[in-house]
């Protein structure tokens, strides 16, 4: 298993974010987070990338010290800074160099590969700030490939952008497993989280654990999420604010 919670309670100060859950993901898969707003989906990930700690019961990341790659939904830049994407890109590479450290033949290699993967190699030289929102996002997936890294957190790595950039980045996430990595990415969309290995379920605690066609059925999306459930056949989707918190 890549990561395993047991009686798992994460709180913001006094108010629990996820109440008592307990589940497993598995290694070398594709796990998708899926829950409405608030269910505590990104608090998740962070307690995974050890950002927050866990007010009680334990959770267990199988991951070395400095191979977790962390790409957070809509990252703040500051718009007047005077950063190019090949820039950025190798910040990636700060995990290993430190952040006064120089980047050798193999690092800047890394940093080569991953914006070829992400399609941008043609971007390596424009200011951050000039690019589309699907391009920022391709950049800043490509930060998190050319980290070391055994184990991959994209939080709605798919929210917000056009269709041939979502589709790159499904490739690219998918292609993560076959270099042996484990990715777990959070989401608001259930056709996104079909195409996953395994679903977790959140409404501010586990509501179900499991491959997709165990998980993404009508009574346990409607105990997450109630009235917002459209519906649950093949063609559903989800009223959920892609701009969510938790």
């Amino acid at each position: 298993m890549s990561v395993k919670a047991t009686n798992l309670v994460i709180a913001h100060g006094s108010e629990e974010v996820i109440s008592a859950s307990s589940f497993a993901l598995p290694a070398g898969r594709v796990t998708a987070v899926i829950g409405p707003n608030g269910s505590g989906k990104s608090t998740l990930l962070d307690a995974i990338a050890g950002l927050v700690t866990p007010k009680s019961g334990t959770l267990e990341v199988a991951a070395a010290p400095g191979r977790i790659a962390y790409v957070l939904q809509n990252p703040q830049v500051n718009e007047s800074l005077p950063i190019t994407v090949n820039e950025v890109v190798a910040m990636g590479r700060y995990s290993s160099t430190g952040w006064l450290g120089r980047l050798g033949r193999a690092d800047r290699d890394a940093v080569e590969s991953a914006m070829a993967r992400a399609g941008i190699l043609d971007l390596s030289r424009r200011q951050l700030h000039d690019l589309s929102a699907g391009q920022r996002q391709r950049v800043f997936v490509a930060q998190g490939l050319t980290q070391d890294h055994d184990l991959l957190l994209l939080d709605e790595p798919l929210s917000g952008i056009d269709l041939p950039t979502a589709q790159a980045i499904d490739t690219l996430i998918h292609e993560e497993t076959g270099r042996g990595c484990t990715v777990i990415l959070t989401t608001h969309d259930l056709a996104e989280a079909r195409a996953a290995d395994f679903v977790l379920l959140l409404a501010g605690k586990l509501v179900a654990s499991g491959v997709p066609a165990a998980v993404l059925n009508n009574e346990s999306l409607r105990a997450a999420y109630g009235s917002v459930l459209v519906h649950a056949d093949e063609a559903a989707g989800l009223f959920d604010d892609p701009a969510h918190h938790g």
